[in-house]
């Protein structure tokens, strides 16, 4: 949800519900302010009210890095929207040409992107396995084409197509 916070528009990225003993219960929010960027810590009470922010969201496909900032169009009218990379977050890692990703908007501002579960990877560079290495679960380091290294089994070779999880970010099965 997106909230006004002292006559600024904020993005609730986290919020936790404090009931303390002998204390009234109370609401912990971290919040980042649209305009700034910059994340705080909220407290909210009881009796406190607080002005909501409508958000909507959409599908994009990611499209080009620019220098710093990440660039993806709407496959409906082809819109460009330019995102800084504190709001990607680790979410870089898994980001490829026409990969799909859903964007919240407030205020025609994107101010949170939520990439899929899982996505598929190529693997660019996955060193031999060790002959005669075959105990249980044996893993390897190997580099997917978004630059970022995860453990895989050691039957995977550099050009095969991997599922990797974007939550925990581990493998999968293969593609």
């Amino acid at each position: 949800m997106a909230i006004v916070n002292n006559g600024d528009v904020s993005v609730v990225i986290e919020n936790k519900h404090n009931t303390p003993p002998n204390m009234a219960a109370s609401v912990v929010t971290t919040a980042r302010s649209i305009a700034t960027g910059k994340v705080s810590h909220l407290r909210f009470s009881t009796g406190d009210k607080v002005e909501t922010v409508p958000l909507f969201t959409k599908k994009m496909e990611f499209s080009y890095k620019d220098g710093e900032d990440f660039v993806f169009v709407d496959p409906e009218t082809y819109e460009m929207t330019t995102v800084t990379p504190e709001i990607v977050g680790d979410g870089k890692n898994y980001l490829v040409e026409n990969g799909e990703v859903t964007m919240t908007f407030v205020e025609e501002r994107a101010v949170l992107l939520e990439i899929p579960p899982s996505v598929t990877l190529e693997v660019t560079d996955a060193p031999e396995g060790i002959r005669g290495d075959t105990a249980s679960n044996v893993q390897k380091p190997a580099t997917l084409e978004t630059g970022i290294t995860i453990q895989v089994p050691l039957f995977i070779k550099n050009g095969e197509k991997i599922r990797v999880d974007t939550r925990t970010g581990k493998y999968m099965e293969r593609a």
